[in-house]
């Protein structure tokens, strides 16, 4: 959250990043050496900040899909007649509304827009806000995807291709976006007639909430998780079982899980897990580590980690996207 099978390592030689040096709270501490000492041979990664810097274009459309202040989504439309595929955007930050808004994935709908991708960069009730977490999160996110039903027509957007991309927090959410076909009908997160996605892009986001429950909440600073389930996975397993997609597998749709090599939120240990179960149920998943990368690189369009990050997702939109497993 801002704050695998075989692994298919992307983009070798990629150089790191220089940045600020990190907080604890930005998953990294990175000071400079002291007088005499060996230089720190460990690279400089983006933050936070240095994501929320990124400037953007204002949105085509800022439209609401629900009657609260934060659901909302910035549509981003490119030019020409169309109809456009589309890349829904869910951004990070520990599912919490003091640390991140939809407007740090603005770089990344530019970007995508400029290619002739249309972006849906959704926001979602976080921990601070009413109605944040169980069940309310998550039936955000698939309020927000299905609204695209309600947009298509005017803005020429093709419905039969539509992936969602997350990172961090977001990433979680995006892979939960994509099971939502698995729900039983007594879920409260079920809906009778979730949108279809041609795929998902999970950058660096939790899989699995009833895993490393302690390393994510020392991550973000408090218990993020458990407060945003209701309890713990003794407490409350169902809605664990309702909100993990690990549990969920198959997916049934084409799923690229990226994480830098310096990933310091989602370890790698749970995602290949998660490769290992998806793939055994008969899905095509894979885990993409890119050197030199941190978790925040993933976010930022003007870093070296996005140019596999762009290849994904135009493989993912093709007529017949086909991602094998390697």
């Amino acid at each position: 959250m801002q704050r695998m099978g075989g692994i298919y390592n992307a983009g070798a030689g990629i150089p790191a990043v220089s940045a600020v040096a990190a907080s604890l709270l930005l998953l990294g501490c990175a000071g400079a050496p002291a007088s005499g000492a060996a230089p720190d041979p460990s690279p400089r990664l983006m933050t936070p900040s240095d994501l929320q810097a990124l400037p953007s274009r204002p949105p085509t459309l800022r439209a609401p899909y629900g009657p609260e202040l934060s659901q909302y989504g910035e549509l981003r439309v490119p030019r020409g007649a169309g109809p456009h595929p589309v890349a829904v955007l869910i951004h990070g930050g520990c599912f919490k509304a003091m640390y991140a808004k939809a407007q740090e994935l603005g770089p990344v709908g530019d970007t995508l827009a400029a290619e002739g991708i249309a972006t849906w960069n959704v926001e979602y009730r976080r921990l601070g806000e009413p109605g944040a977490g169980w069940p309310g999160t998550w039936l955000d996110i698939g309020m927000a995807v299905d609204h695209l039903r309600a947009l298509a027509a005017v803005h020429r957007l093709d419905l039969s291709r539509v992936i969602v991309i997350g990172h961090s927090a977001g990433g979680h959410l995006a892979m939960h976006a994509a099971a939502r076909a698995r729900l039983s009908p007594e879920s409260p997160l079920h809906v009778p007639d979730p949108l279809p996605l041609r795929g998902v892009i999970d950058l660096a986001g939790p899989v699995d909430l009833a895993v490393n429950i302690p390393g994510y909440q020392s991550a973000c600073g408090d218990a993020v998780i458990t407060q945003l389930v209701g309890g713990t996975p003794e407490t409350v397993p169902r809605r664990y079982a309702d909100v993990s997609p690990s549990r969920l597998v198959p997916l049934g749709i084409p799923q690229v899980i990226v994480i830098g090599e310096h990933e310091g939120f989602a370890p790698k240990r749970v995602l290949e897990a998660h490769v290992r179960a998806a793939r055994e149920a008969g899905d095509a998943v894979r885990l993409i580590v890119l050197p030199g990368m941190g978790h925040f690189e993933l976010a930022m369009p003007n870093t070296p980690a996005w140019r596999p990050i762009a290849g994904e997702i135009r493989a993912l939109l093709t007529p017949e996207p086909l991602i094998p497993n390697p």
